[in-house]
C-alpha cells in the first residue's frame, strides 16, 4: 500500500492561510512559511490596534471640546469639573459631537458648567 504524504487537511490549512495573506507584498503572499510568520504579526497587531483605537478616539473627542471650549473662554479640565459639580453625566465622544454639530446646545452646557463652578 502506498504511503500518504501530504494529506488534504494540510493542504486545506496551507490553502485557507494563503488565501488570507493574499495582496501581502512578495514572498508573504505566496511562500507558506513566510506568509504564516506575516499573518500572526499581522493579527496581533489587528487585536492590539483595536484597543488602541478606543484611545485614540478618547484622545480626538478631548482635542475637539478642548478646541470649542477654548473659543468660549473656559479650558477642557474646567469644564469637565463644572460638569461634574453640576451633576451632567454626558460622555466625551456626545460632547465632542455637540461641539462640532451643535454649537448652542454645547454653549448651554458649558453655561452650566460654569454656573456650577
Amino acid at each position: 500500500m502506498a504511503r500518504a504524504i501530504d494529506s488534504s487537511k494540510r493542504k486545506n490549512y496551507r490553502k485557507k492561510l494563503l488565501k488570507q495573506t493574499k495582496g501581502y507584498w512578495g514572498r508573504r503572499s505566496t511562500n507558506f512559511k513566510a506568509a504564516k510568520d506575516a499573518l500572526t504579526k499581522s493579527l496581533a497587531y489587528a487585536y492590539r490596534d483595536r484597543k488602541d483605537k478606543k484611545g485614540s478616539f478618547r484622545r480626538l473627542w478631548i482635542i475637539r471640546i478642548n478646541a470649542a471650549c477654548r473659543e468660549l473662554d473656559i479650558s477642557y479640565s474646567r469644564l469637565i469639573a463644572g460638569l461634574d459639580k453640576a451633576g451632567i453625566i454626558i460622555d466625551r465622544k456626545a460632547l465632542a459631537w455637540l461641539a462640532t454639530e451643535d454649537n448652542a446646545a454645547f454653549k448651554a452646557i458649558v453655561e452650566k458648567a460654569k454656573a456650577s463652578l
